[in-house]
């Protein structure tokens, strides 16, 4: 227990796209507003986008590190009209089709509720083959499939209430005609926390998180079982009808990762989970507890098509149409790598308000303080990077510009305070006003009362600042 502090660093970070046109319906807002209206399924379908689209999209390809950040500032907008490049891999990680992702969600599921179309199964099998982060034995998990007639059965089975529910994975044609090529039954007929729509978005969110961790660990050469312990940050609640949201899908991401010597656990804060992860991870490796810590994300599918009216209204792509994982290896080992200020962490407290202004000063201003640093030494903030071309035609305006101008007025305000105290600090100021000599009263001038009593108060005015 006498062991020095360790420096926390960043080892290595990694990301996964997964597109996936037709899981936009079991959105949250797209399944809500379906099933009050049908008609809009096809209106969704006809303005999905294809993968050849999608991973030539500029923001996909810069969260995949193929371009700059400061690449779109020099490209016209719309984005989605000017597409660049069109690789699948990028330096950070890869866009994978939706029939790839089918299988991975096949090869991920324990308790075998996925079921793949025969055809599907076989190119999704040939396809994965020749992935890099694909072993034999991930392909023997995929099975030979159903037929197309044995699919539509089972679903019409469940559509009128025989065995258990199950929904559709819907594929597209090359004509474009969406259909089923899979279905995910539910887990238990009446637990509300193992219906299907529920274990469709645990069982993506496990998925791309896998495949960010295997990502990671392959490219920066990391042994698996030199990761002691895994903590999810995303934002699905694992459970049953006995522990709703208690489940632990970081030892599941491990298991499926390689990491057998690791264990973990999961920690909720909504889109700010890693967040909250990251400062963990910091502390457990600085405490010596761990020299290797994975903090993972899995997406969240309930955010597809979050805004697809503003799309649809705009004529544009639904461009929320793909699924995100993360993983970050925090260590404290040494070489160069970005380190962790665990002394200047923001802190979001239940006192701070929930201003955009009350959050960036406590989050932004705050950290800077505790290092001494000023606005202007820091050369790129990362603020809430909401993609405007998803926000924009739904009304939420440009998301970064707005914190960005939150932060600039910030630091006006904060010149112009520190430019009054020092001009306040030229003149001693009296805690309090004199008093008049001839009533005992405070001073405040004698324009509004004339006094017959000879006074030399006005003089010292200029001292008092009245």
């Amino acid at each position: 227990m006498t062991a020095s502090i360790a420096q926390p660093v960043i080892r290595g970070v990694r990301f996964f796209l997964a597109h996936g046109p037709g899981l936009i319906r079991y959105g949250s807002k797209p399944s809500r507003d379906i099933a009050r209206d049908a008609g809009l399924l096809e209106a969704i379908r006809g303005q999905t986008r294809d993968y050849a689209a999608a991973v030539a999209y500029p923001p996909n390809r810069v969260f995949l590190g193929a371009l700059h950040p400061d690449a779109l500032g020099e490209l016209e907008r719309p984005w989605f009209e000017h597409p660049t490049g069109g690789e699948r891999w990028g330096p950070h990680g890869e866009l994978m089709p939706q029939e790839e992702f089918y299988g991975l969600l096949k090869l991920c599921d324990e308790a075998r509720l996925v079921t793949l179309e025969r055809d599907l199964t076989e190119r999704v099998r040939e396809a994965l083959s020749h992935h890099p982060l694909i072993a034999p034995a991930d392909l023997e998990r995929l099975g030979e499939g159903v037929t197309q007639q044995e699919l539509a059965r089972v679903l019409a089975e469940a559509e009128q209430g025989k065995g258990l529910p199950a929904i559709p994975l819907e594929g597209q044609s090359d004509g474009g005609n969406f259909g089923p090529v899979g279905l995910l039954r539910a887990g238990h007929e009446d637990d509300p926390s193992l219906t299907a729509a529920v274990l469709l978005e645990n069982l993506a969110c496990k998925a791309t998180a896998v495949m960010a961790l295997r990502t990671l660990l392959a490219q920066e050469g990391i042994d698996p079982e030199s990761v002691p312990y895994v903590l999810n940050s995303g934002e699905e609640a694992v459970g049953d009808r006995y522990q709703r949201g208690g489940g632990n899908l970081g030892k599941a991401v491990a298991e499926l990762s390689g990491c057998r010597l690791a264990t973990g656990v999961d920690v909720k804060g909504f889109c700010a989970g890693p967040l909250h992860a990251l400062a963990i991870a910091g502390g457990l490796v600085a405490s010596r507890m761990f020299e290797r810590v994975a903090v993972i994300g899995g997406c969240s599918l309930a955010k597809l098509g979050m805004k697809y009216r503003g799309h649809l209204r705009h004529g544009q792509p639904i461009l929320e149409d793909v699924l995100a994982g993360v993983a970050i290896l925090v260590s404290a080992e040494s070489g160069g790598y970005p380190r962790m200020r665990l002394d200047a962490i923001g802190l979001h407290t239940v006192a701070a308000g929930s201003s955009q202004e009350d959050i960036l000063r406590h989050l932004v201003t705050r950290p800077l303080q505790r290092m001494g640093l000023r606005y202007g030494d820091i050369d790129k903030y990362a603020t809430e990077l909401h993609n405007p071309e998803l926000t924009e035609p739904a009304g939420s305006g440009n998301v970064p510009e707005l914190n960005y101008r939150t932060i600039a007025v910030q630091r006006r305000s904060r010149r112009s305070r520190r430019a009054t105290a020092c001009r306040a600090s030229r003149r001693p100021r009296a805690t309090s006003p004199p008093l008049c000599r001839s009533s005992a009263t405070p001073w405040t001038g004698c324009a509004a009362a004339p006094c017959a009593a000879p006074c030399s108060w006005p003089r010292a005015a200029s001292s008092w600042g009245g």
